[in-house]
C-alpha cells in the first residue's frame, strides 16, 4: 500500500509542478497624451481588465479596455474621440504579449506588444517596462511609443491645426496571481 501511494505521488508531482500560474489584472491606469499646438489632452481610464497564463515558462497576456472609459475631462472632446477612433465599431482596445516567465523576476522587461484598436493591430517590438514586487503582487510601469497613424486614425484638428501624430500611452498595472 505505501509503495501503491509513493508511485501517485510520483506520477502526480509532474503535473502539479507543470501546473499553469495565473495572473489576474488587480489595479490599472492607463492614459493617452495628444498634443496640439493650443493645448494638450490626457485621456485617463482605470477600467481595463487582463489575465494572464504563465506555462513551460512562457507567459500569455491579455489587457482590455472599453474604448468609452478614456476621461480627458471634457465629454465633447471624448465624444469626438470616440467617432475619430470608430468606438462605436471597435468598442474595446486590446493588448497582447507573450513573454518568457523569467522577465516577470526581473526589474525590467522588454514586450513585444500586439495592440486592437480602432479596427487595426499594431505591433511594437521591445517596449521596456519596469517591474517591481508589492508582496506577492508584481506593479508594471511603461509607455508604448503609439501613433495615431499606427491604427489609421485622421489627427483630429482644432482652428484647421491638427493634433500631432504620437499618442504615447502611459501604463501602470498591478497584477495579482491567483
Amino acid at each position: 500500500m505505501r509503495k501503491l501511494l509513493i508511485a501517485i505521488v510520483l506520477i502526480a508531482l509532474p503535473s502539479f509542478a507543470a501546473a499553469p500560474i495565473q495572473w489576474v489584472l488587480q489595479q490599472s491606469t492607463i492614459s493617452y497624451h495628444v498634443a496640439h499646438p493650443l493645448h494638450d489632452t490626457l485621456g485617463v481610464s482605470h477600467a481595463a481588465r487582463g489575465k494572464g497564463v504563465c506555462q513551460a515558462g512562457e507567459c500569455n497576456f491579455l489587457i482590455a479596455a472599453p474604448v468609452k472609459s478614456f476621461d480627458s475631462g471634457d465629454s465633447n472632446r471624448d465624444l469626438h474621440m470616440l467617432q475619430a477612433t470608430r468606438g462605436a465599431e471597435f468598442p474595446m482596445v486590446t493588448v497582447r504579449t507573450e513573454l518568457p516567465e523569467n522577465q516577470l523576476e526581473n526589474g525590467a522587461l522588454d514586450a513585444n506588444l500586439q495592440i486592437e484598436f480602432a479596427g487595426q493591430t499594431a505591433e511594437y517590438k521591445q517596449v521596456p517596462f519596469q517591474r517591481s514586487a508589492e508582496g506577492s503582487n508584481v506593479h508594471i510601469t511603461g509607455t508604448i511609443p503609439a501613433k495615431l497613424s499606427d491604427f489609421k486614425i485622421d489627427p483630429p484638428s482644432l482652428l484647421g491645426i491638427a493634433v500631432k501624430n504620437e499618442m504615447p500611452i502611459q501604463v501602470d498595472m498591478t497584477w495579482k496571481p491567483q
